[in-house]
């Protein structure tokens, strides 16, 4: 429920232009104020997956958990129109067509400094995106040395030097410290 309220906060504060993360940061100075950091949703196999038991045993109390893990689970669907509308001005003040921009994803495991991918957001979106793009994808996760089944012929394991020369279209999805 807490990175819910971080998620939905930045996406509350993203149509209100808002920045986000000094919002959190004046925020937590207040002594018994603790806000999380947003993301791109909830993975691993357990706080992504554990609350959906909790709320197909008890649907009637459990309303706050269902809401909770909807705010997550929209989540990665948000980062990827914010994506979508990022390369559409990008398009719109350039002269490039949508095949030569590439799109670098930085982050594929649900958190940093590991190689775990189960129910990482960031996975699904990578794919989401090298789906709907006709541009190269790139993906960098350091943690890892080949894609998953589920992006290899989508996207492209980059390293950081390769990705980060070309910006315009990219986010830090998973975290990771060594990015």
């Amino acid at each position: 429920m807490n990175i819910a309220f971080a998620n939905e906060l930045s996406l509350i504060c993203a149509e209100q232009g808002i920045n986000v993360w000094e919002l959190i940061r004046l925020a937590n100075r207040h002594p018994r104020v603790n806000i999380l950091q947003p993301g791109p949703g909830v993975g691993g196999h357990c706080i992504a997956v554990d609350p959906w038991f909790i709320v197909a045993q008890n649907p009637q109390q459990a309303r706050l958990i269902r809401t909770a893990r909807e705010v997550n689970d929209g989540k990665p669907h948000w980062v990827v129109d914010q994506v979508k509308a990022a390369v559409t001005d990008c398009l719109a003040a350039t002269d490039k067509r949508a095949s030569e921009v590439k799109i670098a994803c930085f982050g594929l495991a649900f958190k940093p400094n590991i190689d775990d991918l189960r129910e990482s957001p960031a996975m699904g979106i990578a794919q989401s995106i090298a789906r709907w793009h006709s541009g190269e994808t790139l993906v960098v996760e350091p943690n890892i040395r080949q894609l998953p089944k589920k992006l290899d012929g989508l996207c492209t394991l980059a390293k950081l030097d390769a990705a980060a020369g070309r910006r315009r279209c990219a986010g830090d999805a998973g975290r990771s410290r060594r990015i």
